[in-house]
């Protein structure tokens, strides 16, 4: 089983490489980019186990290592193998 994790920013914490990223774009010529904000995407293999057990680990590396949950917020998506 694989769990794909998308980690980003919560809304109103400062994203410095976003804004970077955003004025890059702009002097590229790209001048309808109103916003950029920067995240993190992970892919963890679990070993194959039920999906119900599977979610509730997956919950706990994000909560415990994966993300900060004070400035940061986080979804996961599980796939079977």
């Amino acid at each position: 089983m694989k769990a794909k994790v998308y980690i980003s920013l919560k809304k109103g914490i400062l994203d410095p490489q976003g804004k970077a990223v955003e004025r890059a774009l702009a002097t590229l010529g790209f001048s309808g980019v109103e916003g950029v904000r920067i995240g993190k995407y992970l892919e963890v293999e679990l070993k194959p186990q039920e999906a119900e057990t599977a979610s509730q680990s997956v919950k706990e590396m994000c909560e415990k290592l994966l993300a900060n949950t004070v400035i940061e917020t986080y979804r996961y998506e599980l796939e079977p193998d």
